[in-house]
């Protein structure tokens, strides 16, 4: 399972480096067009929108991976290991439970016909490219919580 995560962290750095690059091109060539040029780009507003929204979720799937999310620990750090192991993990659980009901409702969401015919307003581009955002982001959220949970038990093995 670590393997898993870890190939899916590769692949998850790489993209946010190309998402990352790309919506700073855009927006450079955005104010470039508006001000300089005097002619606004008019799919700049919305191509940056679709990548912020892939860089969240991707993002978001990384912090899980290196458990930098934002967290009270305030009660994990006054109380003994196995109690601390157990709230862990359920807490794990409780994350991964939603996670799959997010990536289920998501999976509907996207495969509606209202969301399979819909296409972006300037781009013409499907808009079930831009939503895949949801589930794949929360897909590999769960694995890495998983990773993290196989982790938490293989610690008090050793």
């Amino acid at each position: 399972m670590k393997a898993i995560s870890y190939g899916i962290s590769i692949i998850e750095k790489g993209l946010a480096i190309i998402l990352m690059f790309s919506m700073a091109v855009v927006l450079t060539l955005a104010v470039a067009f508006r001000y300089v040029l005097q002619s606004p780009l008019s799919w700049a507003g919305e191509i940056s929108i679709f990548l912020l929204i892939w860089i969240s979720f991707i993002g978001g799937s990384l912090g899980l991976k290196y458990k930098s999310q934002a967290s009270v620990t305030i009660i994990t750090e006054y109380i003994s290991g196995n109690i601390r192991r157990i709230i862990l993990i359920i807490g794990h659980i409780l994350m991964l439970i939603f996670l799959f009901i997010l990536i289920f409702y998501s999976i509907n969401w996207i495969l509606s016909p209202s969301v399979a015919y819909q296409k972006s307003t300037t781009l013409l581009l499907p808009m079930w490219i831009p939503y895949m955002a949801v589930p794949l982001g929360l897909s590999f959220a769960s694995i890495h919580l998983l990773s993290n949970l196989v982790d938490i038990f293989r610690k008090d093995e050793g």
